[in-house]
């Protein structure tokens, strides 16, 4: 039987995927370059809005294959703090930071517990996590 958590983490986990992959084709069909000055003009150096679209692009992928979740996770969260720090909270909670909030509270969740439900990473890893999990070799 299913644990009910884990069908909770694949929603979640699915969810932000596509959240963030809309997020990052959003940059790349808009103009990236437009993306690079918006950077600039916010004081941030424009090369990072590469490095921001391929994170939200590439992560959000891994997050609905369950490729690294956790790590994904946390570099998402770490953006997401990025953005609130450097862009929303000027703009207060409504209408401005609240979105980021939830989905930096989506990605810390999925950091501390993962999510190996429908995950290819429980796939080609599930030997590695139980031996991890007790510590020896089966």
């Amino acid at each position: 039987m299913v644990n009910k958590n884990e069908i909770g983490a694949l929603l979640l986990r699915v969810t932000l995927g596509i959240v963030f992959i809309a997020h990052g084709t959003v940059k790349f069909q808009g103009g990236i370059e437009n993306i690079v000055g918006w950077f600039d003009s916010i004081g941030l150096p424009g090369f990072l809005a590469y490095i921001v679209a391929i994170m939200e692009l590439a992560g959000g992928i891994a997050l609905i294959l369950g490729l690294g979740t956790r790590i994904v996770s946390a570099l998402l969260a770490l953006l997401l703090i990025g953005a609130i720090v450097k862009v929303q909270l000027a703009a207060g909670f409504i209408g401005g930071y609240a979105y980021d909030v939830v989905l930096l509270v989506m990605s810390v969740y999925l950091f501390l517990n993962g999510s190996t439900l429908v995950s290819l990473g429980q796939l080609f890893f599930k030997d590695q996590e139980d031996k991890s999990k007790f510590g020896k070799s089966a």
